[in-house]
């Protein structure tokens, strides 16, 4: 599509998610230059604009791409290692030994374009990431199309990326050096976590964050046992600790959060802090519940990510978005609790209110990005005709994904990727699959 063309895309339903659990039937999207121009009657804007190249889908709805708000895109090759173990034996026992051994910049871009070719498979078309060698995830987020805001990640101990907090600081400057000016590429500030990364280095953290005007990316109280530990330590929960260095006080991306008091909640409440749930990870590790219903009736912005394929075992944001809502019920007793259309708004808008990108996607309005997925729902398993939301929710897998647009481009078309060489990404990872098997036989023998 040129620049100067105009594209009309329709469907039987459009969501456009704002206002919530609107659906408009026989609408259709018009996208100039990248971005959305309108969203009308179908009819209506073929006569308006009739010159313009039309695309209708039958039977399918027409949403907002998925916003995954928490992935570790590399770690994708490092998919299911150590499965079934607690978060900290998983990590210590696991992840950071491989890491140490195979962690490279081949590492990361290999396994960021694994990452990218699965999430644009399953409607995502854009993740907020936190992993090392960020620059090489950059390049992966360049090469397939979608888009990524890329952490600046910050440990104080050594990592193969970086030696000295400082290091990490001027890695992170490099970064925004040679993607800064990128149109599909934003940034965090990301540390890894309160109990890896000390005050002056959360002090600096939050000072970059200013400097930059993007928020801050963080695991926050992921496990009761990391919660109690702080208070053993330091005397206070990490939140606290969070709050007293001024950090809860600029946009703040919370993430996990399954421990939660009524003192947390009320350093949550009346601040620019968004909750990034992560379901199916804090499952599958134990790590507890994030009541999501509490901090939805707090009015605290939630947040939807997987996680890292490590710990998930896969970035499926239409699975994620089941299992949030299945579990937000369970947990609060209440099955009102996080419906359909809410939770569909969580991974689009929600995902783009945390991440300072609300202005461009999460919705389908005049003059955002046309970030747009299409899902067939003329499956045997998805019918009768009832609310689109709840078929997509409730009933729909990510092979619903038919077609995917990031800028106005299509990057999916019936299902075949358009940018991504699948043999050459499958054959990577098989590569790696030995490497990584190996690594492990040297690390536990």
């Amino acid at each position: 599509m040129s620049e100067a063309a105009t594209l009309i895309l329709s469907a039987s339903w459009v969501l456009p998610v704002v206002p919530r659990g609107a659906v408009l039937e026989d609408h259709a999207v018009v996208v100039r230059d990248g971005a959305i121009l309108a969203v009308k009657p179908r009819e209506q804007a073929l006569a308006e604009h009739p010159e313009a190249r039309h695309e209708h889908r039958e039977g399918h709805a027409l949403m907002p791409g998925l916003v995954n708000a928490h992935t570790h895109a590399g770690m994708t090759l490092l998919r299911g290692i150590g499965s079934d173990q607690p978060l900290m034996e998983w990590l210590k026992r696991y992840v950071w030994p491989v890491e140490g051994r195979l962690l490279s910049p081949e590492f990361v871009n290999d396994g960021t374009r694994l990452a990218a070719a699965e999430m644009l498979r399953g409607g995502t078309t854009c993740f907020s990431d936190m992993y090392l060698f960020v620059g090489d995830a950059a390049a992966a987020v360049d090469a397939s199309g979608i888009r990524g805001v890329m952490g600046l990640t910050v440990f104080d101990f050594p990592t193969p990326w970086a030696q000295t907090p400082d290091e990490y600081f001027q890695r992170g400057r490099e970064v925004v050096e040679t993607w800064g000016d990128h149109p599909r590429i934003r940034f965090t500030v990301a540390p890894h976590a309160p109990y890896t990364v000390g005050d002056e280095s959360m002090q600096r953290v939050g000072e970059r964050a200013r400097e930059l005007g993007v928020p801050v990316h963080t695991h926050v109280h992921e496990t009761a046992g990391e919660v109690e530990e702080a208070v053993s330590n330091g005397g206070e929960r990490p939140l606290a600790r969070l709050a007293r260095l001024g950090l809860l006080d600029q946009p703040f991306m919370a993430v996990h959060m399954t421990q939660v008091s009524d003192e947390d909640l009320a350093l949550l409440e009346n601040r620019p802090v968004s909750i990034t749930h992560c379901p199916e990870s804090n499952l599958k590790l134990a790590s507890g519940f994030c009541p999501v219903a509490r901090l939805d009736q707090a009015g605290i912005n939630l947040a939807l990510g997987t996680d890292g394929t490590a710990s998930n075992n896969d970035l499926d944001m239409i699975g994620e978005m089941r299992t949030a809502a299945l579990l937000a019920k369970g947990v609060s007793g209440d099955a009102a609790a996080l419906p359909a259309e809410r939770v569909l708004e969580m991974a689009t808008l929600g995902s783009a209110r945390a991440l300072g990108l609300d202005h461009e996607i999460g919705s389908l309005e005049a003059g955002k990005r046309a970030d747009l997925i299409s899902l067939d729902l003329t499956s045997p398993e998805l019918q009768p005709e009832h609310d689109p939301h709840a078929r997509i929710v409730y009933a729909a897998t990510r092979e619903a994904v038919r077609d995917v647009w990031v800028d106005g481009r299509a990057l999916l078309a019936d299902r075949e990727l358009l940018t991504l060489d699948l043999e050459a990404i499958h054959a990577s990872a098989v590569r790696w699959q030995g490497r990584v098997a190996e690594t492990l036989q040297a690390c536990e023998s």
